[in-house]
């Protein structure tokens, strides 16, 4: 609906159709230029540009950036030679009659023009400041594309859901407390002092619930909460888009949630081909060395660990050796492989081994002269290298190595430019771990439960089918029903099989060595509930940020979300987190002392 009380028509509407006819538009200047009594201002909507001819120079003196005017005039062709190929208006413009002034601007604290997108002067101040005016920020053309991508997505999603039987469902914000791996945020309960809600980290427990309840296919863009240690991409508010089925398997939900993505990439303009390839959580591991793989490009790492069993090169001496192929990097100066060094320890590594074969054959670099004769004759062979050709190695425990190889395998896709945000690579990671270790130096996840092991995902994740009888008795290898979807290197979402048999879920808390009393206290209802007939069920949840950012090619999750937090979970624009009154404080209950009642 275009027309209101303030317009006729939207920027992007007037075309060569509306020539010779009177319109009024309503917008913001987004520039002006004066040429010798005729001055020129770019209107700029929502839509985009219209330029607007202003013959009369007192209407047009007062006009400057950012003002919010009404303009009526007519639509006539630019002339010959004037066109501007790059916009949707660029043929035509507006010859004003008349323009209100309906809010005035003050100086801007940094530039949002149109006019100064992808020009070199378009300088962006420090994410803060943007944060701070976050209303002008999201002026700028990019910004208001982001924002309605996401609407776009959450359409498209909601169609397809609805489209297979689907209901969307709210659950609460302030529940109960629970170990979902991440801290809560938590509320104080003024009516009960002493008590306290906790803001939900996922709608898990509650959509478990609602599969008890009847409801066989639930979906929700739920807003969830993790008072995590902060870090670029994470949020401590952030949105997922929750989908849960009774009565199905992996495989249901992995077909279900294609469409889903199939109907995200399309609204977007983008074809995906379904079904999506898939890779073992051991394999991303051992070929990527990453558990979201980025498989836009090739190169996967190289295991060396039995080619250097018998080395005599001590650092090689270690439980894995691997590699990863740097091709051409033989040229590279010696300056920037030491900056390399740094770049890896930046990452807590000691350092970042490597050789290369010169175009003459000859290997060259530090590890060379420590290495056997043997196996510097059959490095060549064993890496897949070609003279001219560099390889970097990682040495050590095998997960944090592989987590080096695998950071080094991207970094050097994107210095070679292979990391183009309009592909995007699809995989699913299935056969999970059921528990990781506790004492993982490299984890910071909240431990759930008590004892030497952890969930990988969450505590209510069912053991496959192999392991169902001996998941307690080996919890070091036994594996589950979970499964993430990965594109272009970011985990998008994850789900399981959830335990519906009460049996199941004692055996499981006992490995994580939660008591029944403990599980009776943090989720009590939803063992209770289990006692009365829970049907099978499963699901999974797309980080909705996450998925935004990549289907528009953001480099942050900040930037498809239109109010934010900076570092440390602040909010330049509001202010928050802030102090509160000594009133206000009275009031919650924080300070409430059960003894003090009892005296």
């Amino acid at each position: 609906m275009s027309q209101t009380a303030y317009r006729t028509h939207h920027a992007t509407e007037v075309t060569e159709q509306l020539v010779g006819q009177k319109v009024t538009l309503a917008g913001w200047v987004d520039r002006r230029r004066d040429h010798g009594g005729v001055a020129f201002i770019d209107l700029r909507d929502n839509t985009g540009l219209v330029q607007v001819v202003i013959y009369d120079e007192e209407i047009a003196r007062p006009l400057r950036s950012e003002f919010v005017i009404q303009v009526v005039g007519e639509v006539r062709l630019r002339p010959d030679g004037n066109e501007n190929e790059h916009l949707a208006t660029g043929k035509i413009e507006v010859v004003a009659e008349s323009i209100e002034v309906l809010a005035k601007s003050d100086a801007l604290p940094f530039q949002v023009s149109t006019a100064l997108e992808n020009e070199s002067e378009n300088k962006l101040p420090g994410e803060d400041v943007r944060l701070k005016y976050r209303y002008l920020d999201l002026r700028r053309p990019s910004m208001q594309r982001n924002l309605k991508l996401r609407a776009q997505m959450s359409k498209a999603a909601r169609h397809a859901l609805e489209e297979m039987g689907f209901e969307e469902i709210e659950t609460p914000t302030m529940i109960k407390s629970t170990p979902e791996g991440a801290r809560d945020f938590v509320v104080p309960a003024r009516l009960v002092p002493g008590s306290w809600y906790a803001l939900p980290q996922s709608p898990q427990l509650l959509k478990q619930l609602l599969m008890v309840s009847g409801v066989e296919r639930y979906y929700q863009l739920a807003r969830c909460y993790r008072d995590e240690d902060f870090r670029a991409d994470r949020q401590p508010e952030f949105t997922q888009l929750d989908m849960e089925m009774a009565f199905v398997d992996q495989e249901d939900v992995m077909a279900m949630a294609e469409k889903v993505i199939a109907a995200i990439w399309k609204s977007a303009g983008y074809d995906i081909k379904l079904p999506i390839q898939r890779i073992t959580w051991q394999d991303a591991m051992d070929k990527y060395g990453s558990d979201k793989p980025d498989l836009r490009f090739g190169n996967p790492l190289i295991e060396l660990t039995d080619y250097f069993k018998n080395t005599p090169f001590r650092v090689f001496q270690a439980p894995y050796v691997g590699a990863v192929l740097f091709k051409g990097g033989a040229a590279t100066p010696r300056r920037q492989f030491d900056a390399w060094q740094d770049w890896a320890k930046q990452r807590g590594a000691k350092g970042l081994a490597y050789v290369v074969f010169a175009e003459n054959g000859e290997l060259k670099g530090p590890v060379a002269k420590n290495l056997s004769e043997e196996e510097r004759n059959g490095l060549k062979e064993a890496v897949g290298a070609e003279d001219g050709d560099a390889v970097f190695f990682a040495a050590g425990r095998r997960t944090s190595s592989q987590e080096l190889l695998g950071a080094v395998r991207v970094e050097l896709a994107r210095r070679a430019g292979l990391l183009k945000p309009d592909d995007f690579a699809f995989t699913w990671v299935v056969d999970f771990p059921l528990f990781k270790p506790t004492d993982d130096p490299d984890d910071d996840d909240v431990a759930v439960g008590h004892s030497k092991w952890t969930s990988m995902h969450h505590p209510f994740t069912m053991p496959s089918k192999d392991w169902i009888d001996k998941f307690d008795k080996d919890p070091e290898h036994a594996m589950s029903d979970s499964y993430d979807i990965v594109c272009n290197g970011n985990e998008m979402g994850g789900g399981s099989v959830r335990i519906h048999r009460d049996d199941i879920q004692d055996r499981v808390l006992d490995v994580l060595g939660i008591t029944p009393e403990e599980a009776a206290d943090k989720f009590g209802f939803l063992l209770e509930a289990f006692k009365y007939g829970a049907p099978p069920h499963a699901g999974i949840a797309l980080g909705w940020d996450r998925t935004a950012a990549i289907l528009a090619g953001a480099d942050s999750i900040r930037d498809v979300i239109a109010f934010p937090k900076a570092g440390g979970g602040r909010d330049p624009l509001t202010g928050a987190p802030a102090p509160i009154s000594a009133e206000q404080r009275a009031e919650t209950g924080v300070d409430y002392d059960p003894d003090e009642d009892e005296d």
